[in-house]
């Protein structure tokens, strides 16, 4: 959860706490019984509104029809998952997935064998793949330099409770097994600082594919949508990427990201949940 949603529920649940404290006014009636449910229900509301947004908004979206239009002529259909234009009779829908492609924080990452394999053959990997799809789509890689002392603060703070876990594990005697795995995260925190120490700027990345699909009308248009992304997904599972479909606000910010960037990684990152 981002700064600005933790404050707007911080602040929603004062009010509610606000709520909670006046009841007893009400005395112990009935009132006060509807009171206490319609608290506990607005509290409730608000929790799953900021920890659940994209799912709860689309599958409110999709039971009352609403759509919504984040530019002149385009629409963002019902069930939040698809951009939709509409022109001389013909459909386009547009659809979004993340691709986590790069696990790409430094330079020199600690890999295994294998992975090392991959990305020497990704390259061919990424022909055959791309020659499999008879459809055409675009691939985005948003990246920023993170701040390097806040990223060195966060780290130290991660050894320091690594330090504290070794330090617990030997006074209750815990397994070599253990201890071999505090001491493996211990040595790739600090491998990371002393990257940082030695001038290494550590670097963020969003990354999501988009594609384009046309039907004569809106429902032919979004059903050749789902295919391509489908298809999409199932391309990009022989090169072992991690993806997602895009929905709900995040779709809105992708979509604008068409026409204007943000100017800080902390601009972008905040509008997104899964990657950042």
């Amino acid at each position: 959860m981002d700064e600005i949603k933790l404050i707007f529920l911080l602040f929603s649940l004062i009010i509610i706490l606000f709520g909670f404290i006046a009841l007893p006014a009400l005395g112990k009636g009935i009132i006060y019984y509807v009171g206490l449910l319609l608290l506990i229900l607005t509290a409730v509301f608000i929790i799953a509104m900021n920890w659940i947004d994209a799912k709860l908004f689309s599958t409110i979206t999709s039971l009352f029809g609403i759509t919504f239009q984040p530019a002149k002529d385009y629409t963002i259909n019902k069930q939040q998952n698809a951009v939709l234009k509409e022109v001389n009779g013909i459909f386009y829908a547009t659809g979004y997935i993340t691709a986590n492609l790069f696990a790409y924080t430094f330079q020199e990452e600690a890999a295994p064998e294998d992975d090392e394999d991959k990305m020497i053959n990704a390259p061919d990997t990424w022909e055959r793949m791309v020659m499999n799809l008879n459809f055409p789509f675009k691939f985005h890689v948003l990246a920023s330099g993170l701040d390097v002392q806040n990223i060195r603060d966060d780290l130290e703070g991660k050894r320091s409770y690594q330090e504290f876990q070794m330090s617990r594990a030997l006074q209750n005697n815990s397994n070599e097994v253990t201890i071999t795995d505090i001491r493996r995260k211990m040595n790739t925190i600090q491998a990371k600082i002393d990257r940082i120490s030695q001038g290494e700027k550590p670097i963020a990345t969003v990354m999501y594919v988009e594609t384009t699909a046309i039907g004569v009308s809106e429902k032919a248009a979004i059903d050749a949508l789902e295919a391509q992304v489908d298809q999409l997904k199932l391309s990009f599972s022989s090169m072992d990427v991690e993806t997602a479909r895009v929905i709900g606000r995040e779709l809105y910010s992708l979509f604008n990201f068409n026409f204007s960037l943000p100017t800080e990684f902390n601009e972008l990152a905040v509008l997104f949940d899964r990657q950042g």
